[in-house]
């Protein structure tokens, strides 16, 4: 039993190319550092003493700077390749990190939280770029996943990190992210430098390529209005979730740190075997569909009946990052699948704003319904929502199938 499993994972991580395995290392490296992000809410309330809904408004002006980035972003991809926009990202989030930290009064946290929103989000569609290039069409789930794989052992060791620094003194969070995007910039560059690495040479625009317009994609453009609405459900995990465990469940900011490494942990664990093993037997949106589903229940775990605060937590984040795991690969996977080279920019761009729009409007939203009405009727609505897409991606499929015959 135990080769055979084995032989599983061995299979599973197999065939990947080697630029593909150097930008899992470097994102590894940047998300060892990821602390201040899940954490943000609790320090401002804490910390600063505001109220939940001025908390919220923080990470709706990251969400407005993330997605200023993304189009700048997406757009220089286009023109001068991804190399350069990750390495002047990496370079200028690493050094915005550790000056939001320096931040004493709530208008400069503001504004010094846009800049580093603004450079940290126009890494994204660069290295959803490169992933593409540096994989084949046979394998770009699994390099997706894999990068994802990178994203999450990096989280599951910040996030349990950062609960230990926290209880302690939360301006060191900011540092140790500054550090950590710096040192993935300095792996970027000894790795994968054009002038080090004759597969990220080889990457030219082509200037006479004529390509299609991301934004003239009807189908595209429903997907990503699905995917905003998502984004505007799951960001929740890190802003209204941490501060309904710290106060409605009485969790311990070490516990919290916990269980957000347990959700690093478990896709750490099964992201790339489920992923090698549903690949191509279902259409991407059926996955996804199936991941919307997964992620309603565990809102509505939230809640349950207090048994075991401890219990329905450790449950509700089980269930929401298997709905991550069902979805967020095979939504990579198809809308790559829908660019050409000469566009892949705009489609990563449309596909980051759609994250960052998500990330500004739902962490704010999310706190005035939980301020003004209260947890419970914000949790049944996000499990409504999050149930509706599950028909939408569904039904999404249908369309493509019938304008593509």
């Amino acid at each position: 039993m135990m080769k055979g499993v084995f032989s599983l994972y061995k299979k599973a991580y197999g065939g990947l190319s080697s630029g593909t395995w150097w930008l899992s290392l470097v994102m590894l490296v940047n998300r060892m550092g990821t602390m201040v992000i899940p954490f943000m809410t609790i320090y401002l309330t804490q910390k600063f003493g505001v109220s939940i809904a001025m908390a919220g408004f923080v990470m709706t002006v990251f969400g407005l700077g993330a997605i200023t980035g993304a189009l700048i972003g997406g757009k220089l991809v286009d023109s001068i390749g991804y190399f350069y926009v990750q390495l002047v990202a990496l370079i200028g989030g690493g050094v915005m990190f550790i000056i939001l930290g320096q931040m004493r009064s709530y208008t400069s946290i503001c504004i010094a939280t846009f800049f580093l929103a603004m450079l940290n989000e126009s890494f994204r569609p660069a290295n959803t770029v490169a992933i593409a290039h540096y994989s084949k069409e046979i394998n770009r789930t699994r390099s997706y996943s894999l990068n994802r794989l990178s994203i999450n052992v990096g989280w599951a060791i910040g996030g349990a990190l950062g609960g230990f620094l926290a209880s302690f003194n939360y301006h060191l969070l900011f540092w140790v992210d500054g550090i950590s995007n710096l040192l993935a910039a300095c792996l970027l560059y000894l790795t994968l430098a054009p002038a080090r690495n004759l597969a990220t040479e080889k990457i030219k625009k082509e200037k006479n390529v004529i390509a299609d317009s991301a934004y003239k994609d009807r189908t595209y453009i429903a997907f990503i209005i699905l995917t905003f609405v998502f984004a505007f459900c799951f960001f929740q995990m890190f802003t209204t979730i941490p501060v309904f465990f710290r106060e409605k469940f009485r969790l311990s900011v070490f516990f919290i740190g916990i269980l957000m490494a347990l959700n690093g942990i478990i896709i750490s664990v099964f992201e790339m075997i489920t992923i090698f093993t549903l690949e191509g037997k279902r259409p991407s949106l059926h996955f996804i569909s199936s991941g919307m589903l997964l992620v309603a229940v565990s809102f509505l775990l939230l809640n349950l009946p207090p048994f075991d605060f401890s219990a329905v937590a450790i449950m509700a984040m089980i269930f929401i990052t298997f709905g991550e795991i069902f979805s967020m690969p095979f939504m990579n996977a198809w809308w790559i699948g829908r660019a050409q080279p000469g566009n892949r920019g705009q489609y990563a761009a449309l596909y980051t704003v759609a994250w960052a729009s998500a990330q500004a409007i739902g962490p704010f939203a999310g706190s005035l319904i939980a301020e003004y009405f209260n947890f419970k009727i914000l949790w049944y609505i996000l499990a409504a929502v999050c149930t509706l897409l599950a028909f939408f991606y569904r039904r999404l499929h249908k369309v493509e199938t019938l304008v593509a015959s």
